[in-house]
């Protein structure tokens, strides 16, 4: 393989990736982001292909075959969220994941507070640790824990 050779299958393979980076950036639809994942990951596979031929060794096309299983999966999974938003919500709109919440529970907000009062000592709740070498001091049994 010569190095023009290399060079045109890096630039298509760079191209797959920018594309599916624009559209995984852009879009709004569900379907055209994991689309977009999908044209991300066959575009670092055309460059692992390419860079495994110019250098004579299978290294690459083996890791691009583990690749396309993990698209493989990607894909089912993302497929099934997909669907399970779209029997949920009735759209593909990606801002209704954040949107995703049991409809019968109430919404939760956080009580108004007043300005945050500082304690007069910094370190009254915090437990203080007995030096080496010394029994702790325990309160007696007339006596209260402070």
């Amino acid at each position: 393989m010569t190095a023009s050779a290399l060079e045109s299958q890096l630039v298509v393979g760079a191209i797959l990736f920018i594309l599916g980076m624009i559209g995984f950036l852009t879009r709004r639809n569900l379907i055209l982001i994991m689309l977009s994942a999908e044209l991300m990951l066959h575009g670092v596979s055309v460059n692992l292909t390419a860079f495994s031929r110019y250098h004579g060794n299978p290294q690459g096309q083996v890791f691009t075959i583990f690749v396309l299983t993990i698209a493989a999966c990607e894909a089912g999974l993302a497929l099934s969220l997909i669907l399970s938003l779209y029997q949920r919500r009735k759209s593909l709109d990606i801002s209704l994941w954040s949107k995703l919440g049991e409809d019968d529970l109430a919404v939760f907000t956080s009580p108004p507070t007043a300005a945050p009062v500082a304690p007069a000592d910094p370190n009254a709740d915090l437990p203080h640790l007995t030096p080496a070498g010394r029994m702790p001091k325990t309160p007696g049994p007339n006596q209260a824990k402070t």
